[in-house]
């Protein structure tokens, strides 16, 4: 992509409603631009990063056996009713009225719209386990929306759900996705790290929180420092008892958040244990019959009796991580973008656009990168050196590769590793070996 072609309305100044450092950037990048309080539109640049995102979160999901549905943003206000959560939620739920009269509201969650699919069709235990999961935006109104997206009203939400017939299959349903989501932010290229979370008045251990571990983070996480030396799961596939023992193993290490941690009951010693801060991204969750039991979500077990099935739920905020990544990963200069999600692959800077020799050399080492499936962002317009390089650091491509009329000449590229600020001049069929990979 020309970057004279591309809409990239970058800001030289920090905005000033910007508090921080993922708002700033975003806004300063030109990734997203704000429509009202606490809703967003994705730019161009903005778009690529979330859809990046979102497609490594789906293929994970798909790897584990989830399988992937789309409910609408609009839900009847009948079913949270017969769930008893519609009076309940509070003014967070955007209500609405049609034209009919009927009552709607645009969803904040969906364990009612997915009971309702599952009920209508499901009727025996042989077609259990089942996991449905979408990626959707959804609304929840905040009273003090903030923060850019990272504390918005809109955002956009993976949620997958579970039924199985008993509690046994249900933990089996929960340690798979908690793998999955390790698998996920290893990809995504954050460390995340569960914390156990409260369950409320449901009750038992099964909800973990995912923390993606930032200095900017929103909230206090203490966990012992041999945790993030665990090593990730990669197989395709686990059994039951290998999917429990990885559960175990990174459940073992003490981690909890600040209004979970208990110094005195800690039994880590101080010396082992790190004090940082994080943003939550994620959240998974056993319910049990909370909401197949009121909407009548029951399956013929195998001795023929009806058996109300056993239910979890898997979030993933997909916009938030956006964020997410952006406030663990940046200078004082941009974003440094992990390499599975950045917008392009590589910037392509031209010093001296306009002149022929710099033209030439750029358009051909741009057509070999392309051709070789890399995603290149060329800068082929006017503008100062120093500007050019402050624009690609500022939307934190992995690597900017630079050719101007001294490289031209002894057939050189300048090319820069954004993330370790390493420059290296390379002959023109290196650095494609280079970026390439």
């Amino acid at each position: 992509m020309r970057l004279s072609q591309f809409f990239l309305p970058t800001l030289k100044e920090d905005p000033k409603e910007a508090q921080i450092v993922s708002h700033r950037l975003m806004l300063r990048a030109g990734m997203i631009q704000q429509s009202s309080a606490g809703i967003y539109s994705w730019l161009p640049l903005g778009h690529r990063v979330l859809k990046n995102i979102e497609n490594i979160v789906r293929e994970e999901q798909n790897r584990a056996g989830a399988l992937e549905i789309l409910m609408p943003t609009l839900q009847p206000a009948d079913l949270w009713r017969e769930s008893g959560r519609y009076d309940d939620y509070g003014k967070e739920m955007l209500r609405i009225t049609d034209r009919h009269d009927r009552d709607m509201l645009y969803g904040p969650t969906n364990e009612e719209q997915v009971t309702d699919i599952f009920r209508s069709h499901v009727k025996s235990y042989k077609n259990l386990p089942l996991n449905l999961y979408h990626i959707q935006w959804k609304f929840r109104d905040e009273v003090r929306p903030r923060f850019g997206i990272m504390r918005g009203r809109e955002f956009l939400m993976k949620d997958a759900y579970s039924f199985d017939l008993d509690y046994e299959g249900a933990k089996i349903a929960y340690n798979n996705m908690f793998v999955a989501y390790l698998k996920t932010f290893a990809r995504l290229g954050v460390k995340a790290i569960p914390l156990r979370a409260d369950t409320g008045p449901i009750g038992g251990d099964l909800s973990h929180e995912f923390i993606v571990l930032a200095d900017t983070g929103e909230s206090e996480v203490f966990y012992h420092k041999d945790l993030l030396g665990l090593e990730t799961p990669t197989q395709a596939e686990y059994s039951p008892e290998q999917l429990q023992s990885i559960v175990d193993e990174w459940t073992g290490y003490y981690a909890a958040a600040d209004d979970m941690h208990d110094a005195e009951a800690c039994d880590v010693a101080e010396s082992d244990l790190i004090t940082r801060r994080g943003i939550e991204v994620g959240h998974i969750f056993h319910f049990g019959d909370k909401y197949s039991k009121p909407l009548g979500a029951s399956v013929a077990g195998p001795d023929g009796k009806e058996a109300v099935v056993s239910m979890g739920s898997y979030g993933i905020g997909v916009s938030r991580l956006v964020g997410g990544i952006i406030e663990a990963s940046h200078d004082e200069n941009g974003i440094i973008w992990p390499a599975s999600v950045a917008p392009f692959d590589v910037g392509l800077i031209n010093l001296k656009s306009g002149d022929e020799a710099c033209d030439t050399a750029c358009t051909e080492f741009y057509g070999k990168l392309t051709n070789a499936g890399v995603d290149v962002l060329y800068d082929d317009t006017s503008g100062r050196a120093g500007e050019k390089f402050a624009k690609m650091d500022l939307i934190g491509l992995p690597w900017q590769a630079t050719i101007g009329p001294r490289g031209v000449k002894s057939g050189v590229v300048e090319v820069k590793n954004r993330a370790s600020g390493e420059k290296q001049e390379l002959s023109l069929d290196d650095a494609l070996k280079l970026l390439v990979g």
